[in-house]
C-alpha cells in the first residue's frame, strides 16, 4: 500500500497499487466524504481508462453515482467540484511524474484536497484491514458530464490583450492540450501538442531541467518574449525568458502581484510555501501584501489560502493558487494572469529577463536532496549548528525548519515519502551560498552518512 502520500495516492501501477486498491477506494468515498454522488476525471495515461472503469465500479456498487467528465485537466475538476456544489471528486492522474505512474487526487466540498491526514488515511486503514466491500441493494448510476466549455469561458475572462507577445509553449502531451490553443491561439509557437500518456518527448515534469530543453531552445529559435511549459495534468506551470533562461517559480508569485495587487488593487494575504525565496515578500509588501508562509502542498496550501481568505499564493514547485478559483489551484489561469503581466511589460519596454532581475535579489542553492535515514536528527543538528553561531531573525519550525539570517536563510524538510531530506539555501553572495551549503554537507554526511542524492 505504498501508494498513499500526504497529498494524494500516487504510485507505480500494478506495483505500488492496482485495481483492487482503485475499487476499495472508490466504494470507501462515498462513505468517508457522506455524499451519494461523486465527480470523477481523468488524464490521459495509458493505464487511466483502466483505473477509471474500477473506480467508477467501486463507487457504484456503494450506491453512489458518479458525474464522469471525462479527459480533463485536474484543475477542471476543481472547477467543477466547486461550482457545482460537489462533495466529493477524483482525478486519475500521476501529475508531473512518468507514464508507468498513476494515482488519484481526491476533493472534497468547495475542493478542498483530502490528504493523508483528513481521509486517505481512513482509507488506507480500511483495505488494509481488509474491510468488505458489499455492493449495495441499489447500484449507483453513471452520467455525462460535460463542462469544458464552462471552465473555458471562465479561464477566457482573464485573458487579455496578448496581440504584442510572442510565445512558445510545451504542453508536454499533457492535458493542456484540451485548452491552450484556445485560449492563446494558433499563433503561439507550440510542441509536443498531442496528448499522449506514454510521453513520447519527455516526461511531463518541468522542475528537471532536461524537460524543458526543448522549450529553451524553441524560445530562442522563434525569439519569443516568454516560455511556457504545463505539466502533466496542468496543475503547475513554468516559464522561461526570452533569453532562455529558466525562471524559479517562486519568483512568479512576486510577478503575479503586478496583476491582483497594481491592476486590480487588490489588498490582502499572499501566501508562499517554506522553500520561497526572501525576494518574494521583499518585492510584493510595498504594493499592498501581507505575506504569509505555509507548508508545501496543495493538501496544506489551498486550505490555508481559505482559512486566510488570502488573495492568491504559489509554491517553488509551479503551483498557484487564487481566491478567484476557489482558493485552488490552475496552471492554465494561472499562466494567463503572468502573461497578462508580461504583455503590459512588453508594452512599457521591460522583458521578462529585465522583470525577474528586479525581484531575484538573492544566489539560490536550489532544492538539494540527501539520503538520510534519521531526518529528524539530522535536521536539528543543522538547525543548532547555524543557531548557535548567528542569532536568527525569523524561525519557523512547520514543514522542517526555515531559519532566516540578516544575510542568508536555510530551509530543511522531509520529505514525505522517501528517506531523504529537502534542503534549500539563499544568500547574499555566491560565496557566503557556498560556504552554508559546503557546511552542510559536512555536517550530514560526518555525523549522519547522508549522501547526496
Amino acid at each position: 500500500m505504498g501508494a498513499f502520500h500526504a497529498y494524494d495516492i500516487r504510485g507505480v501501477y500494478n506495483v505500488d497499487f492496482d485495481k483492487d486498491t482503485v475499487y476499495r477506494t472508490g466504494f470507501f468515498l462515498p462513505e468517508l466524504l457522506k455524499t451519494d454522488k461523486v465527480l470523477v476525471g481523468r488524464d490521459c495515461r495509458v493505464s487511466s481508462p483502466e483505473i477509471h472503469e474500477y473506480l467508477v465500479k467501486g463507487i457504484t456498487d456503494a450506491g453512489a453515482d458518479v458525474c464522469d467528465l471525462g479527459l480533463c485537466t485536474t484543475p477542471m475538476v476543481y472547477f467543477g467540484t466547486a461550482k457545482y456544489g460537489f462533495k466529493a471528486s477524483v482525478q486519475i492522474t500521476a501529475s508531473h511524474n512518468p507514464a508507468s505512474y498513476n494515482g488519484m487526487k481526491v476533493s472534497m466540498e468547495n475542493a478542498l484536497p483530502v490528504g493523508f491526514d483528513n481521509g486517505l488515511g481512513q482509507i488506507k486503514e480500511w483495505i488494509d484491514e481488509g474491510r468488505e466491500c458489499i455492493p449495495a441493494k441499489t447500484r449507483g448510476k453513471v452520467h455525462e458530464m460535460d463542462i469544458r466549455e464552462d471552465y473555458l469561458e471562465f479561464l477566457l475572462g482573464y485573458r487579455e490583450d496578448y496581440s504584442g507577445l510572442r510565445l512558445a509553449f510545451d504542453l508536454s502531451n499533457g492535458m493542456s492540450v484540451l485548452f491552450a490553443r484556445r485560449i492563446f491561439g494558433d499563433s503561439p509557437a507550440y510542441i509536443f501538442d498531442e496528448m499522449d500518456g506514454r510521453f513520447p518527448n519527455h516526461e511531463p515534469n518541468p522542475l528537471v531541467p532536461k524537460n524543458i530543453v526543448s522549450l529553451q531552445s524553441l524560445v530562442k529559435e522563434t525569439r519569443a518574449d516568454i516560455g511556457v511549459i504545463y505539466d502533466g495534468d496542468a496543475d503547475r506551470v513554468m516559464f522561461v525568458d526570452e533569453t532562455g533562461a529558466f525562471i524559479s517559480p517562486d519568483l512568479m508569485i512576486a510577478v503575479l502581484g503586478h496583476y491582483f495587487l497594481e491592476s486590480r488593487g487588490d489588498r490582502g494575504i499572499v501566501l508562499q510555501d517554506i522553500r520561497s525565496s526572501k525576494a518574494v515578500g521583499e518585492y510584493l509588501v510595498p504594493m499592498g501584501a501581507e505575506m504569509r508562509t505555509w507548508k508545501v502542498g496543495r493538501a496544506f496550501a489551498a486550505r490555508k489560502l481559505r482559512e486566510l481568505d488570502g488573495v492568491f499564493g504559489g509554491e517553488l514547485a509551479g503551483h498557484y493558487y487564487f481566491r478567484d478559483f476557489f482558493y485552488s489551484d490552475s496552471g492554465l489561469l494561472a499562466s494567463i494572469l503572468i502573461l497578462n503581466v508580461v504583455a503590459s511589460m512588453k508594452r512599457k519596454g521591460v522583458s521578462v529577463s529585465s522583470l525577474i532581475s528586479r525581484i531575484a535579489r538573492y544566489r539560490n542553492s536550489g532544492e538539494i536532496n540527501f539520503r538520510v535515514e534519521d531526518k529528524q536528527g539530522a535536521m536539528d543538528a543543522v538547525r543548532e549548528y547555524f543557531v548557535s553561531k548567528e542569532t536568527p531573525t525569523a524561525s519557523m519550525d512547520f514543514d522542517g525548519y526555515r531559519v532566516e539570517f540578516p544575510e542568508w536563510w536555510f530551509n530543511i524538510r522531509p520529505s514525505n515519502t522517501e528517506p531523504y531530506l529537502r534542503f534549500i539555501c539563499e544568500a547574499v553572495s555566491d560565496d557566503l551560498l557556498s560556504e552554508k551549503v559546503a557546511d552542510v554537507r559536512r555536517i550530514l554526511s560526518e555525523r549522519f552518512g547522508a549522501v547526496q542524492e
